[in-house]
């Protein structure tokens, strides 16, 4: 739920009571048993799942977590295990020998992070494992493209790696723990769980931290800076640079990521504006091609936003991005273009404005009525992908606003300029 005050993007907490948290008290007090320090607990919140909640009222500066590094899943634990048999596959990265590490260890009875598998989830809802009927709810949409690209690789990446290793080394890879289905678990994991760190000797290591894993992503998180470890007290530190509340989700920022990036790779949207939301708009500046007397075409691709987060709404601005408009402007004449209220420029204006009022009539009909959109379909993939629409159309939905407010603005101004024009009109 929205907080009434201050930025709209704070959200208020709410915990939702129930649920049984036995896993994830056992994780804190292993934690604490060896060296972590918090001031934070882990319930279930409404709207976000599993969240970390302030014990106490923590001010800027406050560490609400302190992890120390021998609890931090990073690539040295591979060395030690199955990097002999890895070694051999030229090229593998280091996360990808933690991914393949993850995917036995998840199953090691003895493992000293145990605990921490245990409170990992069985499946990971990410954009990675939609099914047909999400996929075809994004028919339209970049999201189609960019979820099919990611598990294209992710397959690819697979079939290089098995069955050639549980063959080589079936003691290290045994073929049942080193499936498709278990690999791609592990990749939902690393994606939505794993942090980059800095360390004391300088390597900026991927790492998994048991418990911060807790702390969700928001567009006003309260921790920002945390990818360094502390070099004189051998720690990790989550330091707030804003206030938290006792009883408030505390949260840290995964990044200045779009919906569509959090959606494939962390499985959800973000509440509130997200500044990084765009819509792809294609525009064929052609450029005429005097050798030949014809034109050659120059698609280009420019990222728009939601105009309501512009200020600038002013003629010749229309909460558009600068470089998108002079494109247009030049697609429409090649000749330099100046912000004079000249009838000339004013009549290009209501070309450029027509043209991409026509181009996202056109965005609008490839994403579909959202009336006709199943709602009522339960699934978390459905749902997910329909909310991932929803903020595509809107964002159309604003530049065509902007479109039809700007046509007013121009035509109001060109009416203006042509009777000032017009002989007898003006006085003397």
């Amino acid at each position: 739920m929205m907080s009434q005050s201050g930025n709209k993007n704070i959200l208020e907490t709410t915990i939702v009571e129930g649920y049984n948290s036995d896993r994830e008290r056992k994780l804190l007090q292993w934690g604490e048993n060896n060296g972590v320090k918090t001031r934070l607990e882990i319930a279930y919140v409404k709207g976000a799942g599993r969240g970390a909640i302030a014990t106490e009222d923590l001010k800027v500066g406050d560490t609400a977590l302190e992890i120390p590094t021998s609890l931090i899943i990073v690539e040295e634990l591979v060395q030690a295990d199955m990097y002999h048999a890895l070694e051999k596959f030229e090229g593998i990265s280091s996360e990808t020998m933690l991914l393949l590490w993850s995917m036995k260890e998840r199953h090691n009875g003895d493992s000293q992070f145990k605990i921490y598998f245990d409170t990992l989830p069985e499946e990971f809802h990410t954009g990675l494992s939609f099914g047909i009927d999400a996929m075809m709810v994004l028919d339209g949409t970049l999201l189609l493209d960019e979820i099919t690209a990611a598990k294209e690789h992710l397959r690819a990446q697979y079939d290089d790696l098995f069955p050639a290793l549980c063959e080589d080394h079936p003691d290290i890879f045994p073929p049942e723990l080193y499936t498709w289905e278990h690999f791609l678990w592990a990749c939902e994991l690393w994606y939505s769980n794993s942090m980059k760190i800095k360390f004391p000797d300088g390597k900026l290591r991927t790492c998994l931290i048991p418990i911060a894993g807790f702390l969700n992503h928001s567009l006003d998180p309260h921790v920002v800076h945390y990818g360094r470890v502390d070099s004189a007290t051998n720690t990790l530190k989550f330091r707030l640079s804003r206030p938290c509340n006792a009883g408030q989700e505390c949260c840290l920022s995964y990044g200045n990521f779009s919906s569509s990036h959090l959606i494939t790779f962390y499985g959800f949207v973000p509440q509130g504006d997200n500044l990084y939301d765009v819509i792809p708009l294609d525009i064929d500046a052609a450029q005429d091609d005097f050798t030949e007397g014809s034109s050659i075409s120059n698609w280009t691709t420019h990222m728009v936003r939601a105009t309501w987060l512009s200020h600038n709404r002013n003629i010749f601005y229309y909460g558009l991005p600068s470089p998108f408009l002079d494109c247009l402007r030049r697609a429409r004449s090649p000749m330099p273009h100046t912000k004079d209220l000249l009838p000339e420029n004013l009549k290009n204006e209501i070309e450029i404005l027509e043209d991409l009022r026509a181009i996202c009539d056109d965005m609008m009909d490839n994403l579909g009525d959202a009336d006709l959109d199943d709602r009522k379909n339960t699934n978390w993939d459905v749902k997910l992908a329909i909310k991932f629409k929803d903020i595509q159309r809107s964002i159309v939905s604003s530049v065509l606003t902007s479109c039809y407010c700007g046509l007013k603005l121009v035509k109001d101004e060109l009416s203006k300029c042509l009777a000032e024009d017009t002989p007898g009109s003006k006085q003397i």
